[in-house]
């Protein structure tokens, strides 16, 4: 007799449900790694544009071209913000998946372990029956014997 869990399409469903959560948790991830990459290019853009700014103002140059790289510097300031809120909003949403990963995991380990319990019923009873029909054949064999 093969064992059957009455219960497996809802162990598979879990087992489903985690693998889903797996792959959320994993683009929540490259979107965090993008967010912060985009970040770094900003910081960097910035950097790159107050030292042209730097050498600039070294040089004979017009007032209005210093206003114009000042400007730019500060619009890559305010990119930078609305980076850094992207980028929370990105750490944020990981956070949430890797909590929903982690119920998606207790849950199925909860029924796993409740198909493996089952299992082992199943086994314990497969052997006090194969037990009791060596008994049985023993019992048989001594009573023609004797």
């Amino acid at each position: 007799m093969r064992f059957r869990y009455s219960f497996q399409k809802i162990v598979d469903l879990k087992t489903n449900e985690k693998t889903q959560a797996e792959w959320i948790l994993s683009d929540a991830i490259v979107k965090l790694k993008e967010e912060e990459s985009k970040l770094h290019e900003l910081e960097h853009a910035k950097t790159e544009m107050q030292q042209e700014l730097h050498d600039v103002a070294g040089q004979r140059t017009t007032v209005s071209n210093l206003l114009l790289l000042q400007s730019f510097v500060e619009q890559i300031d305010q990119r930078i913000q609305a980076q850094h809120k992207d980028l929370q909003s990105a750490q944020s949403d990981v956070q949430i998946k890797q909590n929903d990963l982690t119920g998606k995991m207790l849950e199925e380990k909860v029924w796993t372990k409740a198909k493996e319990r089952a299992f082992q019923r199943f086994s314990a009873q497969m052997l006090k029956k194969e037990q009791d029909n060596l008994d049985e054949m023993a019992t048989n064999r001594f009573r023609r014997l004797s």
